[in-house]
């Protein structure tokens, strides 16, 4: 049973069902809905969509060279890089399609998708154990339940069936929050790279902003225009500080209130892995319910669709064993793997977040003298969108896993 049916839960029933296991979806929302986010998809999400069998060449998906980073009156565009083992492009479409084609694609993979379907409680045996949810279904609030002997948590930033199991956030990582909101502009539709803006202000007290603005083209007439903050030291308003970036963008570009075409919406964004173990007694974690974003960059879909993946196999291979202690072993390589894939990338991150990003934002990173520096450009964007290979494909892999070879492993 997957809990929540955004990108972490519908790639993990993708995968569950290849594996030829017998899943449930349940969502309590109806398609199309929608979401707040970027809209952005670097090339380690296209790589995911690709595994999954998502025709990307479909109409609907826009597809981006780089990035363009602005800080100070400097701009420099940064393409993709071509690594042999990642797509040498990014892609942007809106969440209101986006988790409406994966869960379509979850279906035909041959999931079941029952919306309408809010879990309000898990259901756990005498040991403690899960063995299914409670929930409301349909206008009415019919109240039902649902057995499996595994179930997926992907129920997103508020992550009730995981808290409701007595998984509690670590206070000590991050959370940050984002807004977004669409502008027509024909303007910028279609601009190749992802726009990033390092060198916002709160507008209330003049410090830097701490984060980043954007600018995604989504190639159908409009923009995704909005900011990412880490308010740990002092809290940010996003609605302040947007409409203070807003008049530095050209005219010609038309992203004023007259060209909205939705309201401004917010969500949270859980960092840095700060909801552990991603799996006991029966329940699996992955995506925003265990904190998976980036602490980097703020990125969450390409590290929600590649933890479904590796959840989707370890299921598969736990369930192949008898219920027990031998099953028990298997699924507890779930969490030792993420810790394996993202321990260390995670640990210096959450640093960089509290030393750099929270106090003074990007703008540090994006001295004019890194900005005239194109390796040490590259290296960053590398660093802070984790599109690398492994093993090395170049100098730049070899630095960045070098690096994270200094960083201390996490003991869970």
């Amino acid at each position: 049973m997957v809990v929540g049916a955004g990108p972490a839960g519908s790639a993990a029933a993708v995968h569950l069902a290849r594996a030829g296991l017998d899943v449930l979806l349940l969502e309590k929302s109806g398609f199309p809905r929608e979401k707040v986010c970027g809209d952005g998809l670097t090339p380690r999400a296209v790589a995911h969509l690709v595994r999954m069998g998502v025709d990307i060449s479909a109409p609907g998906w826009m597809r981006n060279r780089g990035m363009r980073w602005v800080c100070d009156g400097n701009q420099v565009e940064l393409d993709w890089p071509r690594l042999g083992s990642l797509p040498d492009f990014g892609l942007t479409r809106s969440r209101h399609d986006f988790d409406h084609l994966l869960v379509a694609h979850a279906q035909t993979a041959g999931a079941r998708l029952r919306t309408e379907v809010k879990v309000t409680a898990p259901l756990t045996d005498r040991a403690g154990h899960i063995t299914g949810v409670s929930a409301s279904r349909g206008p009415d609030r019919e109240p039902v339940r649902y057995r499996a002997p595994l179930v997926v948590a992907a129920d997103g930033a508020s992550a009730r069936t995981a808290m409701a199991l007595g998984l509690v956030r670590d206070a000590s990582r991050p959370v940050a929050a984002a807004a977004r909101r669409y502008y027509r502009s024909e303007a910028r539709t279609d601009d190749p790279y992802l726009e990033l803006w390092a060198d916002l202000r709160c507008p209330r007290s003049g410090l830097d902003l701490p984060g980043y603005g954007w600018v995604f083209p989504l190639g159908d007439g409009r923009v995704n225009v909005g900011l990412g903050a880490l308010p740990r030291r002092r809290p940010v308003d996003l609605r302040a500080a947007l409409d203070h970036w807003l008049p530095r963008l050209p005219a010609e570009w038309g992203i004023e209130e007259e060209n909205a075409v939705s309201p401004l919406r917010s969500a949270p964004l859980p960092m840095g892995l700060n909801r552990r173990p991603q799996y006991r007694r029966g329940l699996v974690l992955v995506g925003d319910s265990a904190g998976m974003v980036s602490p980097w960059s703020g990125e969450g879909i390409a590290q929600a669709m590649e933890a479904a993946e590796v959840a989707a196999e370890t299921i598969a291979l736990g369930l192949a064993r008898p219920s027990g202690p031998r099953r028990e072993h298997a699924l507890h390589q779930y969490p030792a793997e993420i810790r394996r894939r993202w321990g260390r990338y995670y640990r210096l991150g959450n640093l960089a977040g509290d030393l750099v990003f929270a106090r003074y934002g990007f703008r540090p990173l994006l001295h004019p003298r890194v900005m005239a520096s194109p390796p040490l450009l590259r290296a960053l964007a590398r660093l802070l969108t984790h599109v690398t290979a492994e093993p090395s494909q170049d100098g730049i892999d070899a630095v960045l896993h070098a690096l994270m070879r200094l960083v201390p492993a996490p003991r869970r």
